[in-house]
């Protein structure tokens, strides 16, 4: 399925080698956590927000939305740059209760069998929520598809998930908003495992990347991704700004893990979609 996002690589590859232009005005990117719900198509129209993708300079954008509707707006426009994430939310205020809303399973199911989707995500649950039936049926639907789960967890659910179905795919979302000490483990222990780096910023310091974020990186080049997180409709107008900024703080590593975190790595796990 991926084939249909799959772009040659030949074109970065040949400005690295014989151009001289800074990663920084070159390096596009994959944005791994994109929101696009009701209040914000209604704020900035689907053309709109295409074109400020296009400007941000992404490759693709991994989008999900509640309602799954505003994705499909996107997805229509412009399928070569948004990749579809299902999220198991049909309006906002539904971050606690989705959890057990037993008429969420039904409706993931209904859209995962008519459409294309890359993913489950981003889903809000800590702890022992990944016990509750709903959860384990999302699991098991992703498994089913052979799709990631984008989890906005704790490293308690994220283990559990694990425990569920070993051979998950799950993006962390905001790697759990937990420190590098914290991150490394959780890494190590899951290969499946990916860290986006939504919403963080203590990673850069005076326009170079923290030391231990660095080591962190430089232990595991391909793991993480770059998001913007548009989770409210004002975000949207950041998309372009943070797409600069992160190619800002990529500049200042090495060129094979700049290209692994801005696009690389999300690349290669929609790679391993459906297979």
């Amino acid at each position: 399925m991926w084939k249909r996002f799959n772009l040659t690589l030949s074109v970065s590859a040949m400005f690295w080698g014989c151009c001289n232009v800074t990663v920084a005005d070159e390096l596009r990117l994959v944005d791994a956590h994109i929101h696009y719900s009701h209040d914000a198509w209604q704020r900035t129209p689907p053309v709109e927000a295409v074109k400020l993708l296009r400007n941000a300079g992404l490759r693709h954008a991994f989008v999900s939305s509640s309602s799954d509707e505003g994705t499909q707006k996107l997805y229509k426009i412009a399928p070569e740059l948004i990749v579809p994430v299902l999220r198991p939310y049909r309006k906002r205020g539904e971050l606690v209760k989705w959890k057990h809303d037993e008429s969420v399973v039904p409706m993931l199911s209904e859209r995962l069998s008519r459409n294309y989707y890359a993913g489950i995500g981003e889903f809000h649950a800590y702890g022992t929520d990944i016990e509750l039936p709903v959860l384990q049926q999302v699991i098991g639907l992703a498994q089913k598809y052979k799709i990631f789960l984008h989890a906005h967890s704790d490293a308690d659910a994220v283990e559990r998930i694990f425990a569920t179905n070993p051979d998950a795919l799950v993006v962390w979302a905001h790697s759990g908003f937990e420190s590098p000490a914290q991150i490394g483990p959780m890494l190590e222990k899951y290969p499946n495992l990916w860290s986006d780096l939504a919403f963080r910023s203590e990673h850069e310091f005076n326009g170079r990347v923290d030391v231990d974020w660095q080591a962190l990186f430089e232990r595991f080049p391909r793991r993480f991704m770059i998001g913007t997180d548009t989770y409210t409709p004002e975000r949207w107008y950041y998309v372009v700004e943070h797409a600069d900024w992160s190619r800002r703080w990529l500049s200042t590593l090495p060129r094979e893990l700049a290209e692994n975190i801005a696009f690389g790595n999300a690349e290669a796990l929609l790679e391993r979609i459906g297979k």
